[in-house]
């Protein structure tokens, strides 16, 4: 189900405060983040979010695509390894 439209998007913040002070002070560093289901807003286009997987962050460079967005969806906590492997076997005569 999703979130009422009345209350508005869900955004951070923290996320926010941290946007307007990196905007202030004219720096592009990545922002650390666990709020993975914070969405994404027009005010977060050409920043970087190393955002928290379970595991490590991820960083995610934010373009106009990804506006309306959860930052969760850009970092992925599972890794697809393939299915099970083909091993080349020597078989022998005797």
């Amino acid at each position: 189900m999703s979130r009422s439209s009345i209350k508005g998007p869900f955004v951070d913040e923290g996320l926010i405060v941290k946007i307007e002070r990196l905007k202030a002070l004219g720096k592009k560093e990545p922002i650390k983040t666990w709020a993975r289901a914070s969405q994404i807003p027009p005010e977060f286009v050409g920043y970087t979010f190393a955002v928290h997987n379970g595991k490590i962050f991820k960083e995610v460079f934010i373009t106009e695509d990804m506006v309306g967005h959860r930052l969760g969806e850009f970092s992925l906590t599972r890794n697809f390894r393939g299915h099970g492997r083909i091993v080349k076997r020597l078989l022998t005569k005797t």
